[in-house]
């Protein structure tokens, strides 16, 4: 009998789409892995921002999360959008009552719209309990900033930002760097002591909504498929670059639109990695 790997995906619901749960959802299924989900909120929003998060209540997600870990028994998890300071605390209870998996935590706090999605109460008890109990965690340089109280604008100070907070919570830390200035991307892994940058040329596109929640739950299900942290981050890095130049001249929405997840027979399946070995 073969058994999926199964990643579950503990995030908010876009009715558009193109982030959040529904993102997750195609990325892990992309891959070739089994996707589970429980959701944190549902956002009214579209491609051009969010208007209104309906968080769910704390009872409900600990339930879904309670009813996947027992009978799913996830290879790994995915956290995104964690809004309100008692969801942090139910999901940061459910991780120590199931603990030894990775755990994947894309620290969703700004939308792209540059809407505020977590209060100042959540951000300080995510500090607290939640990022000590991750693997890895996936912050934007603003997001790095509010972390750390550290200006950031060049790539020397991102890979000393990724070490202050490997050092202060005992994870790894991928800083993102797509809102550096200049034609090639790079974001800095710091993970074990060692220090890992990953180049890749800027694909200019309207394209990018749910960019950092597609990044984090192709990293989550590589991990699922038994790669390392750095290997999983770099065959991540290159199944998102790969969707936003194929969906760069897609129009979907009115505004920033999503990325393409079909790359019809070239698209990177993890069942295809364990093949090729």
């Amino acid at each position: 009998m073969k058994r999926y790997p199964v990643v579950l995906s503990i995030a908010g619901s876009d009715c558009s789409g193109g982030a959040g749960i529904q993102a997750d959802i195609k990325t892990i299924s992309a891959l070739g892995a089994y996707a589970a989900s429980v959701i944190t909120a549902v956002t009214v929003q579209d491609t051009r921002g969010v208007k209104a998060v309906h968080t769910v209540p704390a009872g409900i997600v600990q339930g879904q999360i309670e009813a996947v870990m027992d009978d799913l028994c996830p290879d790994t998890l995915k956290i995104g959008m964690v809004s309100e300071p008692l969801l942090v605390k139910v999901i940061a209870d459910c991780l120590r009552k199931y603990p030894h998996r990775p755990v994947v935590y894309d620290p969703v706090m700004v939308s792209t719209s540059g809407r505020k999605l977590m209060t100042d109460d959540a951000i300080q008890l995510i500090k607290e309990e939640l990022i000590p109990q991750t693997t890895l965690i996936t912050p934007n340089l603003d997001e790095t900033e509010v972390l750390t109280g550290m200006k950031i604008t060049t790539v020397e100070e991102m890979i000393d930002a990724a070490r202050t907070l490997s050092t202060m919570y005992h994870t790894a830390v991928l800083v993102k760097g797509g809102h550096l200035q200049g034609n090639e991307m790079q974001d800095v892994l710091f993970a074990d002591g060692n220090i890992y940058i990953y180049k890749e040329r800027k694909i200019e596109s309207r394209n990018l909504h749910g960019t950092g929640c597609t990044l984090s739950s192709s990293i989550a299900t590589y991990l699922a498929s038994g790669l390392p942290m750095d290997q999983a981050v770099g065959k991540a890095k290159t199944y998102v670059s790969r969707a936003i130049d194929a969906g760069k001249e897609i129009i979907v929405g009115h505004g920033n639109g999503p990325l393409c997840h079909f790359w019809g027979p070239e698209k990177a399946s993890i069942w295809e990695d364990k093949e090729e070995e």
